[in-house]
């Protein structure tokens, strides 16, 4: 285990609109309002054709060959995630979201294309005082948080 503190700055009431690709606005929003590291909550609705990736095709084989997942249809969704900067100070999410529709259901990363089906609600929680970074590990061929 490796962790740091941090402390809670501002909290932003976000909406998403209709369209809208989650990671690109909420990035895109972090760069704007100089956002460095933030925990996010998030629900509302995702389009026909929002892109997940569900897992590693194999569990412990190397090379990670990611899974994408595209939505059928709009689904319901529920999700969480932090920012933190890579090396170079640009602010990156990793967002987990649930997605449902009906009795069935689909959790994901984001980072491949949510569509916001006429809206989303974000609570972005500010953290400051940190030093938290993400960096690129050659193993997993991943961007990970460095505590």
């Amino acid at each position: 285990m490796k962790y740091s503190q941090a402390k809670q700055g501002r909290i932003f009431i976000i909406r998403l609109e209709d369209g809208d690709i989650v990671h690109k606005e909420i990035e895109k929003f972090s760069r704007k309002e100089s956002v460095r590291a933030a925990a996010l909550i998030i629900l509302g609705g995702a389009d026909k054709g929002s892109k997940l990736i569900v897992g590693p095709e194999h569990r412990r084989r190397e090379p990670i060959i990611p899974m994408e997942h595209v939505l059928d249809n709009v689904h319901e969704i529920a999700g969480t995630g932090t920012i933190f900067p890579d090396e170079k100070g640009k602010p990156i999410l990793h967002m987990h979201m649930g997605c449902g529709r009906k009795t069935s259901s689909v959790t994901g990363c984001v980072r491949k294309g949510v569509k916001v089906w006429h809206i989303m609600e974000v609570i972005l929680f500010e953290l400051v005082d940190t030093t938290a970074v993400r960096s690129f590990d050659p193993t997993t061929g991943f961007i990970l948080l460095r505590p």
